[in-house]
């Protein structure tokens, strides 16, 4: 009953709050954004689209410039994607686990709001392989292929070794070209190294990459807070990004202060890493941008103590180590947008053109700190000399309707068909976007 009493008094605090952010908003976007100074205010914004279903013949809008069907729609909880060679599709339906210590007030209003946006549910823990045999579009086949992971999210293929980044450790399986099942009890699974996990876990999604001679991973480790709030010494070797060595089993942190980073990917003409990060809440609606940005080996972005440059968080009172020479990211997409998947289309596979072969897509998942909301959409940000210029594309709308959140775009794929794979965690689908004039 308190439980229910707090929830209920939040939910009402939070309904009387102010919408200063609509009569004069700050976009933040792009590469050098014009940022406004942070704004404190005891009660945190909570603005979250209602999750349900998507009705019959219902379907996110696309811009003039494509069409969009639904790849499959016999999944619960898709979060990430992965293209086998072949063509099939992996796809990590996961959600957070379980917390079994005691929940305090906060822990509390966050899982009542987790349920509404849809992300409160037990996670399926496996991998689903889809299959379009007929190449039509549309996968006819959806077929455990691994089953009994924990909280699985990024995948990597090297040869015969499949990748899989659960939340709390690394693991390897054995994967022969058209397998639709892994055989675990020919093959046992190999954990290759522990991640952290702990019991607060705050961001727990952990991605990979493989370098392109595949002696490394590059992993993605969000942080255990908001901005430390739980003590440094819960942020050891995270908000960061690891290079992983597989003949030694070792790890190093290639770059940090980043507060949760996601979307990992290498642009195909200079293979410089790249990712996507949700950078931190509650510093008003149009604070701070979450953003895209090349990485490189011994970067540090300034979480928890900066942000873009030299931008001083107010409630950080730690200083900054004078070792650290905080640099800003290239790109920035808007606040809370919730940037999680990244795509470049200028790989090989990509069919799409011009102007959308060579630049990145991006999905947000969408805001829950800022009136009105941002994200809740798939963006395209166009490239020129190999860096994010002009400003970003709408390519994916109207997963909100109403004020309810039919989906939420999160991971992102080129198919073998060179068209774009969205995994849709609300909406329990993956949808398949490509150019109208292309077949």
């Amino acid at each position: 009953m308190k439980k229910v009493i707090f929830i209920l008094l939040c939910g009402a605090l939070l309904g009387c709050q102010t919408n200063s952010s609509t009569a004069n908003q700050t976009f933040s976007l792009g590469k050098n954004p014009t940022l406004p100074p942070p704004s404190l205010t005891l009660i945190p914004t909570i603005n979250i689209a209602k999750a349900t279903k998507w009705p019959e013949d219902v379907m996110p809008h696309v811009n003039e410039n494509f069409l969009i069907n639904v790849y499959s729609k016999e999944l619960v909880h898709p979060r990430w994607l992965y293209v086998l060679p072949n063509g099939d599709v992996l796809v990590a339906q996961s959600n957070k686990q379980s917390s079994k210590n005691k929940k305090g007030f906060k822990e509390i209003v966050a899982q009542h709001f987790m349920k509404r946006a849809g992300a409160g549910n037990e996670s399926p823990d496996k991998i689903t392989l889809l299959r379009d045999s007929n190449n039509d579009g549309f996968a006819e086949t959806a077929i455990d292929f691994i089953k009994d992971l924990h909280s699985p999210f990024g995948m990597a293929l090297i040869g015969n070794h499949l990748y899989v980044a659960n939340t709390n450790a690394i693991v390897r399986f054995h994967y022969e070209l058209g397998d639709t099942k892994v055989d675990t009890k020919k093959y046992p699974p190999e954990k290759i190294i522990d991640l952290p996990e702990g019991n607060i876990n705050h961001h727990w999604t952990k991605n990979i990459i493989a370098s392109d001679d595949g002696l490394k991973l590059y992993v993605t480790v969000g942080s255990n807070s908001n901005i430390g709030e739980n003590g440094l010494d819960q942020e050891i070797d995270r908000a960061a990004i690891w290079e992983i060595d597989l003949n030694t089993r070792t790890k190093r942190v290639y770059a940090s202060g980043l507060r949760n980073p996601n979307g990992l990917a290498f642009q195909a003409n200079t293979h410089t890493l790249w990712t996507v990060v949700n950078e931190r809440d509650e510093l008003g609606d149009n604070l701070v941008p979450d953003y895209l940005t090349s990485v490189h080996d011994g970067d540090f972005f300034g979480w928890p103590y900066v942000y873009f440059g030299n931008h001083q968080d107010p409630r950080v009172k730690e200083a900054m180590p004078k070792n650290l020479n905080p640099r800003s990211p290239d790109y920035a997409l808007g606040a809370h947008v919730a940037a999680l998947g990244l795509a470049f289309t200028s790989t090989s596979a990509s069919k799409f053109t011009r102007p959308y072969n060579d630049g990145a897509f991006i999905s947000e998942h969408g805001s829950w700190n800022r009136r009105p909301r941002s994200g809740y959409k798939v963006i395209f940000v166009p490239f020129r000399n190999n860096e994010p210029q002009e400003m970003p594309i709408d390519v994916v709308t109207d997963f909100v309707v109403n004020d309810e959140a039919y989906g939420r775009p999160v991971g992102l794929a080129i198919d073998s068909h060179g068209s774009l794979l969205i995994a849709d965690d609300v909406g329990n689908r993956v949808w398949r976007v490509k150019n109208k004039n292309v077949r």
